[in-house]
């Protein structure tokens, strides 16, 4: 996978994930989600510094400040339209073919540029469905990001079951749309439709 193969689907989901945190209701912020011990503030806060705020500072070759890490976007009445800058910003920072050269220092390893943006755009898709899932909304994808969110599920998905980033995959059947495989790999039950009681 190249630039010309990922901006474009990284494009396409932050973009989805735009959408999604407008749709975010304030009076749900503190309901439970599908993630185990994470209300949808934490699961939002965890979406939002790594999608938009992580997704730049890999493209500066830049460590996260730790005032991000602590920081609680949600605080703000108008989170979701600075997340929807944030994630333009971070967009056009890997706007420039050349930043996907090379490796990014994560601190404690070392991963090439394209795989790090390619779970980046893992995380936005998946946890943007998660979001959604919780607040009564649905999270849409191409087929050709759907896949390549699957291939970075696939590809990874032991490693982040061992931090208890995913869960043990759910069956479902082989025929089923390529983004519920790629859901169902990392632990999640496609068949969980949104919530749209309160």
């Amino acid at each position: 996978m190249t630039y010309d193969d990922l901006h474009p689907y990284l494009t396409e989901c932050a973009a989805e994930a735009a959408r999604v945190a407008r749709g975010v209701p304030a009076d749900r912020l503190t309901d439970p989600t599908h993630c185990p011990d994470w209300d949808v503030r934490a699961l939002v806060n965890h979406w939002v510094l790594y999608t938009s705020h992580g997704l730049e500072h890999r493209a500066l070759r830049k460590q996260l400040p730790e005032e991000l890490t602590a920081r609680d976007f949600t605080a703000e009445p108008d989170w979701a339209e600075a997340y929807a800058a944030q994630l333009d910003r971070a967009v056009a920072a890997w706007a420039d073919p050349a930043v996907w050269e090379g490796e990014v220092d994560l601190g404690m390893a070392k991963m090439p540029a394209v795989e790090i943006a390619s779970m980046i755009i893992k995380e936005t898709a998946v946890h943007g469905w998660d979001v959604a899932t919780a607040t009564g909304q649905e999270f849409h994808v191409s087929d050709g990001a759907a896949r390549l969110v699957l291939d970075v599920v696939e590809k990874h998905g032991d490693i982040y079951r061992q931090y208890d980033g995913f869960a043990d995959p759910v069956p479902v059947p082989e025929d089923a749309p390529v983004f519920e495989r790629a859901l169902a790999a990392s632990g999640r039950d496609p068949r969980q439709r949104a919530q749209v009681d309160h």
